[in-house]
């Protein structure tokens, strides 16, 4: 799957993205932070994660392609080593509900807040 719209919308902090087969996909900027690609959030290993809190409020100030397949958001909170492929985000988007869900569970589970 190829994007072939992608807009960030800064106001509700969501991006929305439209693939080549068209579904489209609204992810918050939140959401994409917590599940960033990068070795930061996924560490080096199952198990390694680690899990994101305090990013309720996070912006992306810009965001830069890399080669045809990805983009890599900066994040307000400096974050920014995260590479997202189109292959990737269509899976956010495809299972952004469970995904978000199980977010919230390990949230609540270690007592921490997304504020």
């Amino acid at each position: 799957m190829t994007p072939i719209n992608i807009t960030l919308h800064q106001k509700s902090r969501v991006i929305e993205i439209t693939f080549d087969d068209g579904k489209t996909f609204r992810l918050p900027y939140e959401y994409l932070r917590v599940y960033s690609p990068s070795a930061e959030v996924r560490g080096h290993g199952p198990g390694q994660e680690v899990l994101q809190t305090g990013k309720q409020a996070v912006e992306i100030s810009s965001m830069e392609p890399v080669g045809s397949y990805a983009v890599q958001p900066q994040f307000s909170d400096g974050h920014g080593t995260g590479i997202y492929s189109w292959d990737y985000l269509y899976e956010l988007g495809q299972n952004q509900n469970k995904l978000w869900n199980e977010y919230l569970a390990k949230l609540k589970a270690a007592g921490a807040s997304r504020e």
